[in-house]
């Protein structure tokens, strides 16, 4: 999925994020989905591999190790929540201001 929710406004968006998250738990199926948003992606993942500007390759694979359902408010605004957050900007804050990085396996 390539930023299936991009183009819907943001109520439309975690509505159907949530929905999302319910069709995958009741079917149990592995979903590739693509995102430039951080919370997003640590809302709905079990794992985010972080992906590097052109050529695009594997900088880091970071397991989500946050309790569902993600939509709680407690979750979001969890102190291991911000972690990841402030980790996986950390991976791409030279790749959005155009530096080169490396990355690790966390």
């Amino acid at each position: 999925m390539d930023e299936p929710f991009g183009a819907v406004d943001a109520m439309t968006r975690e509505a159907m994020q949530a929905e999302f998250e319910k069709i995958i738990e009741e079917t149990r199926q592995t979903v590739v989905f693509i995102t430039h948003s951080i919370d997003e992606a640590l809302t709905l993942a079990d794992r985010v591999v972080v992906v590097s500007n052109r050529p695009g390759r594997v900088m880091d694979i970071v397991k989500v190790d946050l309790p569902r359902s993600r939509f709680d408010e407690g979750v979001r605004r969890s102190a291991r929540f911000g972690e990841l957050r402030e980790y996986i900007w950390s991976q791409l804050q030279s790749q959005a201001l155009g530096a080169k990085t490396t990355g690790g396996n966390r």
